[in-house]
């Protein structure tokens, strides 16, 4: 089987989500961001405060061409991983691209705590407001969610829904 890669703005499952559709698929499980966390022994926002965006996705495409490589494997991305074509393309490659989605309100309840987003707590700080940080970082990053193989909305589905959704679209292949 193919990887199944989940993309998707933060706060719209795919770490929850991931485990359950892996569980479903018999399948490993592995977050992106966790694993990158777990290397250089910092969370995230650590990283892009003590070393910056630029470096963290550097590393974050380390991991991508790392887990692109492996099989049968359900990947949960980070919400920016799909910025950079190469990681695209390396995962498209070796991996069904689902993308989850949910509504702005949705996302706004489930990244609710700040300081753990680096993204969108910058960009909410830039704007002054992080609802209006979150529709301009969907609608930048719209275009690159469209390339997924498929689209779940899980703003009104449980980890279980959203695992057998994917579990069916896979299966078809």
């Amino acid at each position: 089987m193919k990887n199944v890669v989940l993309i998707g703005f933060m706060g719209t499952g795919k770490s929850s989500c991931g485990k359950t559709v892996a569980q479903h698929l018999g399948c490993r499980f592995v977050d992106l961001d966790k694993e990158i966390e777990n290397k250089y022994g910092m969370t995230i926002p650590a990283m892009f405060q003590k070393y910056g965006e630029a470096w963290f996705r550097d590393r974050e495409k380390e991991m991508v061409q790392y887990w692109s490589g492996q099989k049968n494997v359900v990947i949960s991305t980070g919400g920016g991983t799909i910025k950079n074509p190469e990681n695209t393309a390396l995962l498209k490659a070796t991996g069904k691209i689902v993308c989850l989605t949910a509504d702005v309100d949705v996302i706004m309840e489930r990244t609710g705590r700040q300081g753990r987003r680096p993204v969108l707590d910058a960009r909410a700080v830039e704007l002054g407001d992080r609802r209006a940080a979150v529709e301009a970082l969907l609608a930048e990053r719209q275009p690159m969610y469209a390339q997924a193989d498929y689209q779940v909305d899980t703003s009104e589905l449980s980890p279980l829904q959203v695992a057998a959704v994917i579990g069916d679209y896979i299966r078809k292949f």
